[in-house]
């Protein structure tokens, strides 16, 4: 059968007994007897059989996809030409059928070094206060690290006060912006190295 011909095909479909359906996994579960002759390798209209019954459960489930809401949504920056674009959108409801996993369960890991001690030691692990922290200065909430981190609210100050600590000594004249720099930079290799050792510890 041509692509043209297929287009005439009616889009209702009947079947002796009423398949099922899975629309959350985009399923049909097709239960109606297959005349064996029809799908027999020496069938020389095998592959037309299989390509009609295919279609004919394919349309049966964008019947049913059809039959959900639907939502349809502008954009109005869509594409790269500035027109406007619109989408349609089906909402799926919830799967029935469970899917096995495509990759097996992880292995869980060893425990590290640090944890075997703690579980030793009945160190509780210290709850996380999030990653965000509040500047009074800009008045906004602001990354503890990283990337416009406070941490590096320093490096960005034209003027900074000396640590009494230095005054006197040969770092007096160290760029104390600098030296921060310095200090993140052997703080991040420090605790490189001590997960490196953990993780040895714990094989």
């Amino acid at each position: 059968m041509s692509a043209e011909e297929y287009k005439t095909l009616p889009v209702t479909v009947e079947k002796p007994i009423s398949v099922s359906y899975d629309l959350g996994n985009l399923a049909v579960f097709d239960s109606n007897v297959l005349e064996k002759d029809d799908f027999d390798t020496s069938n020389g209209k095998r592959e037309e059989n299989i390509k009609n019954m295919t279609r004919d459960n394919v349309q049966l489930l964008i019947n049913q996809l059809l039959s959900l809401p639907i939502k349809t949504t502008t954009d109005s920056t869509g594409g790269s030409t500035g027109q406007n674009s619109s989408m349609t959108l089906l909402q799926l409801p919830v799967p029935i059928t469970e899917l096995p996993r495509e990759k097996p369960l992880p292995k869980p890991k060893a425990p590290t070094k640090w944890e075997q001690f703690a579980a030793k030691k009945g160190i509780q692990p210290k709850a996380k206060s999030g990653k965000m922290v509040y500047d009074e200065a800009t008045g906004e909430w602001v990354p503890k690290w990283g990337y416009k981190g406070i941490n590096k609210k320093l490096d960005d100050q034209w003027l900074v006060e000396v640590d009494d600590k230095v005054q006197g000594t040969a770092d007096e004249l160290i760029d104390p912006r600098t030296l921060g720099r310095n200090e993140r930079k052997q703080l991040i290799k420090k605790n490189e190295r001590q997960q490196k050792r953990n993780l040895k510890g714990g094989r």
